[in-house]
């Protein structure tokens, strides 16, 4: 369901009753029955006049600055947990127009590092959420469950073991990444590797596969995600990029999560 799309139609439509109201109803009861028109409006003239204002401020929040998004999988822990309920900034990428998500007002590119959704490029009518590792340009390189970026290995520092049996089955390893001017958490299954290159997807000639790692050119408009649960994600390295005009926005917060109210906050 295009909730964004039914937002829509429901703005549309309550702004034409308003203005037809404006222009030509309420002349007509004022006419007929004076200052005590308005206890004569039918009630799907009241309806719209209540609503509207509330429709279009909600269009408007979450159109061009904020959206909510539920996280539904374990694919970005330790990050994220399944039940999350975050904040996406819709306006840190750039201004887009709702609906067809057309750039108008180009602000900031993805940075490596960033927590980003988008329409997954396979069925954009689902949303994805995952960690940004290569900008435009880069060559990608997961080799021995370590990443490096344009020929430089991406620093990680040793955790320890990783436990949260309700959310993640095994002994992962945690560990501390930095990928760009982001420090942050990611898991490893030791001795688990993914069979990649299964599948072809646009610009899969720009990637190299070799059992369990890869080797991919970033093409210029397009980014190369990853989940921070690196043996448990679906990610760039099954299904390709992401084209940037399938960028929804940057993810920033947590805002609820009715199982464990101490996660309310900001993230990396």
């Amino acid at each position: 369901m295009n909730f964004a799309l039914i937002l829509f139609t429901l703005l549309v439509i309550t702004g034409l009753v308003k203005l037809l109201d404006f222009f030509v109803f309420r002349k007509q009861r004022l006419a007929r029955y004076g200052d005590d028109e308005q206890a004569h409006r039918p009630w799907w003239i009241e309806y719209s006049l209540s609503f509207f204002p509330v429709i279009l401020f909600v269009f408007v929040l979450r159109s061009f600055l904020f959206e909510p998004f539920r996280i539904p999988s374990g694919s970005m822990l330790p990050t994220l947990q399944n039940g999350d309920m975050i904040l996406v900034n819709k306006f840190t990428y750039g201004i887009r127009l709702p609906i067809i998500d057309q750039k108008i007002i180009p602000i900031n590119t993805p940075q490596r590092g960033d927590v980003m959704v988008f329409r997954y490029p396979v069925n954009p009518d689902m949303d994805f959420i995952k960690r940004v590792v290569g900008v435009p340009g880069d060559e990608v390189l997961y080799q021995n469950k370590r990443l490096s970026i344009n020929g430089q290995q991406v620093p990680v520092t040793r955790v320890g073991p990783y436990v949260n049996p309700s959310q993640q089955s095994g002994s992962p390893e945690a560990l501390e990444e930095k990928l760009g001017e982001h420090q942050h958490a990611i898991l490893n299954m030791p001795g688990m590797g993914a069979l990649l290159g299964m599948t072809n997807f646009p610009g899969r000639e720009n990637c190299e596969y070799m059992g369990t790692d890869f080797r991919c050119k970033v093409p210029q408009g397009q980014y190369f995600v990853m989940g921070d649960n690196r043996d448990n994600s679906e990610d760039s390295r099954y299904w390709g990029f992401v084209p940037d005009n399938h960028i929804v926005g940057k993810a920033f917060f947590i805002w609820m999560n009715f199982g464990d109210l101490g996660r309310i906050g900001s993230f990396k």
